[in-house]
């Protein structure tokens, strides 16, 4: 019903700018000869590394710690549970709590707060490091590391930096690219040897580099070309100093060659110089870093197989080397010995250059591309190759809706949080208890990255990771230590770090970057997982759960989802909604039997969803309405497959109704359809699955009692089912059996 899974899929929105900001994006350069400090250089490394462009495919990680992909799928690279091409935005299930990704050439990384480390796509060579060579089309850990504080992919191997400093890789070895010592390929982690001090590193197709605390370059692998900055070109399989640099605060490792930017602000590059990509304004291949022809104020480097991306404190973007596809950005295809400007684009705060394609992050929250497209990797929904720069679809406005009991609520790209219908409670957060039958603005919300809907009162999660709510409070569900309600938004106690957020009928749920859950508000039943069924108005831990990345809350129950892809439940279990096989209420979690490979849950008013890696979809508890969707009215209290259903997103439990979201973009409800909830132009109940009528596009969805919501990927926001108290939207107050669209809504 409140699905926190959904609360902004298929967007990425403008709230990546405070955190952005908040980690020191836009600094200027150190001046010559000042000394840059470790934390100041891996400050940078992972604003850069938000964005994130392989071969052909392109990663980004949203202000809330989910990833998003999009491009080339062939080898699971995406990490959806596919192997098919996205030319939009698809959100990488199972992970949150993330603050950065990289993507090699088929497979990708992902870094997390907790210092542990994901993988997934190609991995004949080891190079997930999860100890098999076994692809995998959805994260994984990579075995035996925590404490990291950066990662970087390579063609077929990756590495890592740790706090202590120390390098560490794993994946093919071939040409000592492993910095061990040895040229043979390693499923799992192995230390690089005799570096320290390390802050970053970049890992291209056959060697790799390592940025240590004092400003000197170190390089192994593939000697080819002066591509290590020895002076030579054989092969070192442990590291060794790039010569005549110092200062430096940015590597990067392209496809034959390597560039660094100093503090003064000049760029350097050495190795391979076949298209210009050094920028020194020959073709000729250098075995010592020789400087940039007009480069000054860069404050990062990128570099793709033979050309290269330079940002300025400007916030200007400057690319040199081939430009076959237009990945420079100049709007030419033209080769180029020397940078030039890319076209068009300003406040640029992260750039990134794929094999033959290139992306930047501005600080309004949008992302850019530009260059090859065959797979989709620009993510404007074609595959033609574009010289100049162009915003990724999908990537503003709109960026989440939540259905509550008799109203509903938007978050928009700009922050603010919209709602709209029943106001009894001053559940819309406008100052007043008046119903409004189209979207007025709640007060006082900035920031915002998503919303969630209970039964009369809402909560928002802003990008700072606090936890803001706004009416009914008779139990302490807004969580602000008192029971008072609240016609504007007050912040929730003692909450930091937050990443996801659900609101059940008179209760609340909290999942922290830590992994751990925290709940308040009503407890009859238990549903807090404290042990007791004592109500609280402020948040408390959720006892004996650790390690989880989903979490939903129904009218008087609770599910998580643990990173393992079990799923753990408590509270009401009158209807076996907690999937236990008993129908006893449950005061601490438990875990669901039978279910592994979850990445998402949500829990309705007496039944429960489960969304698995493989697309299919898993309900349990109360049937009368067919809302289990396995073809009967049987209440199960154990999980059932919905009938018919695959390659499913995201799912959404609503009062006796669900929704799901498959990866096509289309819309499936089944369950009670008394007031058209379902969508599909009737009154009539469903025990299996049926289409909603007339929706493609659909990113994001909600289910609640009587009436339904839809985001679609043009930023507009669709609704069907009752309309008591304007909760749709639409100006009136009519029962809508198909979608309609609600009224000034879309747009940034």
């Amino acid at each position: 019903m409140r699905d926190g899974a959904n609360r902004w899929a298929g967007r990425l929105s403008v709230a990546w700018l405070g955190l952005i900001l908040a980690m020191g994006c836009g600094q200027a350069p150190v001046e010559a000869g000042a000394q840059e400090s470790p934390d100041v250089v891996r400050q940078g490394l992972q604003v850069h590394a938000r964005l994130s462009a392989g071969d052909n495919h392109t990663l980004a990680v949203h202000a809330s710690g989910g990833v998003w992909a999009w491009g080339d799928n062939y080898n699971g690279q995406l990490g959806d549970g596919t192997t098919v091409d996205r030319h939009t935005p698809v959100r990488v299930p199972g992970l949150s709590g993330v603050v950065s990704v990289s993507a090699g050439r088929l497979h990708s990384l992902a870094l997390k707060s907790d210092g542990t480390v994901w993988s997934w796509g190609l991995n004949g060579s080891g190079q997930l490091g999860d100890g098999t060579t076994v692809q995998r089309n959805t994260p994984v850990q990579v075995t035996s590391l925590s404490g990291v504080v950066s990662v970087s992919a390579g063609y077929a191997h990756s590495l890592a930096v740790l706090s202590d400093g120390t390098v560490w890789a794993w994946g093919s070895g071939y040409d000592g690219q492993l910095g061990n010592g040895s040229m043979n390929d390693s499923r799992n982690p192995v230390k690089v040897s005799g570096l320290t001090g390390v802050v970053s590193v970049s890992a291209s197709r056959l060697h790799s580099l390592a940025l240590r605390s004092d400003g000197t370059v170190w390089a192994w692998g593939s000697g080819d070309s002066g591509r290590l900055g020895d002076g030579f070109t054989v092969r070192r399989v442990t590291p060794v100093q790039v010569v005549g640099l110092s200062g430096a605060v940015s590597v990067a490792a392209g496809g034959l060659y390597s560039m660094a930017v100093r503090s003064d602000g000049t760029v350097w590059g050495w190795g391979r110089n076949n298209n210009g990509q050094l920028g020194d304004g020959t073709t000729t291949d250098r075995l010592t870093p020789v400087r940039t022809v007009g480069m000054s104020n860069a404050v990062s480097v990128s570099t793709g197989m033979w050309h290269t991306l330079a940002l300025r404190s400007d916030g200007t973007v400057w690319g040199w080397g081939m430009n076959v596809s237009g990945q420079l950005g100049d709007g030419t295809m033209t080769d180029r010995t020397t940078p030039v400007q890319a076209v068009g684009l300003s406040g640029v705060t992260s750039l990134v250059a794929g094999d033959i394609h290139s992306a930047a992050l501005r600080s309004d929250g949008t992302v850019w591309t530009w260059g090859y497209n065959y797979n989709g990797q620009l993510g404007d929904g074609t595959t033609v190759k574009r010289a100049v720069p162009g915003q990724v679809v999908g990537l503003s406005g709109a960026v989440s809706v939540a259905a509550g009991g008799l109203y509903s609520m938007a978050v928009r790209s700009d922050g603010t949080v919209w709602g709209w219908g029943r106001n009894n409670n001053g559940q819309l957060g406008d100052g007043t208890t008046t119903d409004r039958l189209t979207p007025v603005r709640t007060v006082g919300m900035s920031n915002a990255v998503s919303v969630s809907t209970g039964m009369w009162h809402t909560l928002a999660l802003r990008s700072d990771g606090t936890v803001w709510g706004w009416g009914m409070n008779v139990s302490g569900q807004l969580g602000d230590g008192t029971m008072i309600d609240r016609t504007t938004p007050v912040q929730a106690v003692g909450l930091s770090g937050v990443t996801s957020l659900v609101a059940g009928d008179i209760h609340s749920a909290a999942l922290r970057s830590d992994g751990t859950v925290w709940t308040w508000g009503y407890n009859y039943n238990g549903q807090l997982g404290d042990g007791t069924t004592v109500k609280r108005a402020v948040p408390g831990q959720v006892a004996g759960l650790s390690g989880i990345v989903a979490v939903s809350a129904g009218d008087n129950h609770t599910l998580a989802v643990q990173m393992d892809g079990t799923v753990w439940a408590w509270g009401d279990n009158y209807n076996g909604q907690l999937g236990d096989g008993t129908t006893v209420d449950r005061h601490t979690p438990v875990r669901v039997p039978g279910l592994s490979g979850v990445v998402s849950v949500s829990a309705g008013r007496l039944h429960s969803l489960a969304l698995k890696s493989d697309g299919t979809v898993w309900s349990w508890g109360l049937n009368g309405s067919g809302q289990l969707g396995d073809g009967t009215t049987v209440q199960r209290n154990t999980p059932v497959q919905v009938t018919s259903l695959s390659g499913m997103v995201s799912v959404s439990a609503g009062y006796a109704h669900s929704l799901a979201l498959k990866s096509d973009g289309t819309l499936w409800a089944w369950g009670s359809g008394y007031d058209g909830q379902l969508g599909n132009g009737g009154m009539n109940d469903s025990r299996n699955p049926v289409k909603v009528s007339g929706l493609t596009g659909v990113v994001a969805m909600s289910a609640s009692r009587l009436h339904s919501l839809a985001l679609r990927s043009d930023e507009t926001v669709w609704a069907w089912g009752s309309g008591d108290s304007g909760r749709l939207g639409d100006g009136f107050t009519v029962r809508r059996v198909t979608p309609v669209q609600v009224v000034g809504l879309n747009g940034g």
